[in-house]
């Protein structure tokens, strides 16, 4: 027993995170990345931003795709970080490629597109001009907000599917309104995400704090749920890992933007759904679905590991749980800083490998993804 206890105590020493050698191979990756970039945009300059590799292909995105924030976002962590101003120069330079999407009303997902980048560029900048873009997007997401429903409608498309779709992602938006409240003493912003976070509670829980993806609203009649279903995850009834992590860092930036102690217990709950999971590997990182009946013969998602392994950080600040979350964090990040990086020069320079975008959709596939790779960084610094 006490050989086993030295063998626990020597391992949880051996999973510490060498952030200072991640953040300096992240950095080698990310020139590559940039040169891959900037050759991709000499033939088709609207593209703005690396998503992926599929296929064996470098895929890049217009501004108004959901991911094209994360580029920039990662670019002021590596600023952040090394204080080095080559990357305070490249965030500045591709974050105004973004820039327009402040005006985007046919999307929810301006948190991830303009708060990543704006968000962090204010941040660290104290820029005014990045301060008016926020505002701007947070008056464009409001504008998505329905009374009787009270929630932000999620998608546009598939009307023949669902009437008015709300998914759990749409957690990580919330924090571009609680922002906009601070900025300009509107508290309009601020009471759409709370009544947001409210009716997502009450709706897209089951009594295990595992999440439904998307949930169909009746807008005539208030609290009317027509369906509860997945586009991403494998069932309808299925955890689906990213949505969990999504909805786990989404309560806990609640938290900390209210001190409402449902949205602590909320997202404390969640976490013991993800901690406490008997299916997901030893090294930490969750297979796409918990409940893929394939299982361990399918795909792995990195970058729910790593939006975990970011809101575990931040929980362990406000939770009594703060020990067993700092050591869970500590170990998924171990696990992505060893075994989950891309090989020096690979991947056209993304820095994580394996990660799942949309299984069901046959799209992304274990392949790197920009949202991993700003989460992980963003892992990194949390975990100093």
């Amino acid at each position: 027993m006490m050989l086993f206890c030295v063998l626990s105590l020597n391992l949880a020493k051996a999973q510490k995170v060498n952030v200072k050698q991640a953040f300096a191979a992240a950095e080698k990756q990310t020139d590559l990345l940039i040169k891959n970039v900037d050759s991709a945009r000499l033939i088709k300059p609207n593209l703005v931003s690396p998503r992926t590799v599929e296929n064996g292909q470098f895929k890049m995105v217009v501004s108004r795709d959901w991911t094209s924030g994360f580029f920039p976002a990662e670019l002021w962590y590596f600023y952040q970080y090394t204080k080095d101003k080559k990357w305070l120069n490249l965030a500045k330079k591709y974050t105004q490629d973004i820039k327009k999407e402040q005006y985007n009303r046919g999307t929810h997902d301006l948190g991830f597109m303009i708060y990543g980048p704006f968000g962090n560029g204010y941040r660290i900048t104290g820029d005014t001009a990045y301060k008016s873009v926020i505002i701007q997007a947070a008056k464009s997401l409001s504008t998505r907000f329905n009374k009787t429903a009270g929630v932000l409608k999620s998608w546009d498309h598939n009307g023949d599917k669902w009437k008015y779709p709300v998914i759990i992602d749409n957690m990580m938006n919330l924090e571009l309104l609680f922002e906009a409240t601070k900025m300009t003493g509107d508290s309009s912003f601020y009471k759409i995400a709370v009544s947001h976070a409210h009716h997502t509670i009450k709706n897209h829980f089951r009594p295990d704090f595992s999440s439904y993806h998307v949930i169909d609203y009746d807008t005539l009649k208030a609290g009317n749920i027509l369906q509860k279903l997945t586009a991403q995850g494998y069932a309808n009834e299925s955890a689906w890992a990213r949505g969990q992590a999504w909805a786990l860092y989404g309560y806990t930036l609640c938290f900390r933007e209210t001190k409402n102690i449902n949205y602590l217990s909320q997202a404390d709950g969640i976490a013991g759904f993800i901690l406490n999971n008997k299916i997901t590997p030893a090294d930490g990182i969750p297979y796409w679905d918990y409940n893929d009946p394939n299982i361990p013969n399918v795909s792995r998602d990195a970058s729910a590991a790593a939006i975990t392994a970011s809101a575990l950080y931040e929980l362990a600040k406000y939770s009594k749980n703060a020990k067993k979350y700092k050591a869970a964090a500590d170990k998924i990040l171990y696990s992505l800083s060893t075994k989950y990086t891309s090989k020096l020069g690979a991947n056209y320079g993304f820095i994580l490998e394996h990660s799942t975008g949309h299984r069901p959709a046959k799209s992304e596939i274990d392949v790197p993804i920009n949202y991993a790779d700003y989460y992980y960084l963003e892992a990194l610094l949390r975990s100093k």
